[in-house]
């Protein structure tokens, strides 16, 4: 069984290199990778700590590069190594635009497509964007569906999707957390070295999506300055995304203040260490919805829905949305009432028990 694994950004990276070094074990398969390096230096530091080398490496990031850029880069430089390599099966993951595109040079290869992290929805084709349609277009053209959960699987359904063809895995991404997290580490970044965990309560901010830049952007930075300068044994953590305009708007309202710590993005080893190490997370990231719970971590997410609301059910996130006074009322809520903290701290994480991948591999070997 040939087996092309392809991904391109830094989260991409993270959820399928377990599976990818599952099928790469594994001797009845022929594993092969190709990264489209859609972003190159988070990218690479991925592959590093997971000890992955590319069979083909696409190199598509360019400065300012437009979501046109990246889909017609990906869908030539895939078609390529689709055509060389002629795998039984293409897996791809979540939804980027390597995703979609990925998936649809594999189609015109009239190769099947495997969706690792199908099923997720918001329903609302701009937010978050483009990621949202990514998936739904990916779903169309997948012949396997790898749903992290049960009300993954029913979205599929609904949509017309073949109940034989959806197979309920849990995430891949408590796989590599788990792997990550077990492993001795020490900061070797000064501000966080400088940091003490034990008497100081750090919340651990990410925020960068496109739908939340300009007023959005400015009411989540406000809320966390706000906390901050509330609360003298709260520290700020923030990794801050590369896009120019996150860091501008991020320098403006939080930067030069007491206790904010604006740092550059983290590798993936010392940002699950900072994860452990923190009292609860502020992100508007996707991924980090499904890793801060398996770490006991709260974690409120600034943005007007989710895509995953089974951690929303499960009590271990909460919707903060994206006004000021609203985002700091819920952290407030945390920082000041033990009860409402230990809820959130407690609650089980729906995402799964880290044999995500070893079902993949086994669904694989049903199938081809």
């Amino acid at each position: 069984m040939k087996v092309m694994s392809v991904f391109g950004t830094r989260p991409e990276a993270i959820k399928m290199a377990p599976l990818v070094r599952k099928l790469q074990e594994a001797p009845d398969v022929e594993s092969v990778l190709c990264v489209t390096a859609q972003h190159r230096e988070m990218l690479d530091q991925v592959l590093e700590l997971f000890e992955l080398v590319p069979d083909y490496d696409l190199n598509i990031m360019k400065p300012n590069q437009t979501l046109s850029m990246i889909t017609a880069n990906v869908i030539r430089g895939i078609e390529e190594v689709l055509v060389r390599e002629k795998p039984d099966v293409v897996l791809v993951h979540g939804d980027t635009s390597t995703t979609f595109a990925s998936a649809l040079a594999a189609f015109y290869q009239q190769i099947p497509v495997g969706h690792v992290e199908a099923g997720l929805r918001t329903y609302d084709p701009y937010s978050p964007f483009p990621e949202e349609m990514n998936r739904v277009l990916t779903s169309d053209i997948a012949a396997m569906h790898f749903a992290p959960t049960e009300r993954n699987r029913q979205n599929l359904l609904r949509e017309g999707i073949r109940f034989e063809d959806i197979f309920v895995t849990g995430n891949t991404v408590i796989d590599a957390l788990l792997e990550v997290a077990g492993k001795p580490y020490e900061f070797e970044d000064d501000a966080l070295k400088n940091i003490d965990f034990a008497s100081r309560r750090v919340i651990t901010v990410t925020c960068h999506r496109r739908e939340n830049l300009g007023e959005y952007m400015e009411n989540i930075f406000t809320a966390i300055r706000d906390l901050a300068d509330r609360f003298e044994d709260v520290e700020i953590v923030y990794p801050v995304h590369l896009n120019p305009k996150v860091r501008e708007e991020a320098g403006r309202i939080l930067g030069s203040r007491e206790r904010i710590h604006l740092i550059d993005p983290l590798s993936y080893q010392p940002f699950v260490n900072l994860m452990a190490k923190s009292y609860f997370i502020i992100t508007d990231s996707g991924g980090m919805q499904e890793e801060a719970p398996s770490l006991g971590k709260p974690v409120l997410v600034v943005r007007r829905e989710t895509e995953r609301p089974e951690a929303v059910e499960a009590g271990t996130v909460r919707l903060a949305g994206v006004e000021r006074d609203h985002i700091y009322q819920i952290a407030e809520s945390l920082l000041t009432d033990p009860a409402y903290y230990a809820n959130m701290a407690e609650a089980v994480n729906p995402y799964g028990d880290g044999q995500a991948s070893e079902r993949i591999l086994t669904a694989l070997r049903n199938r081809f």
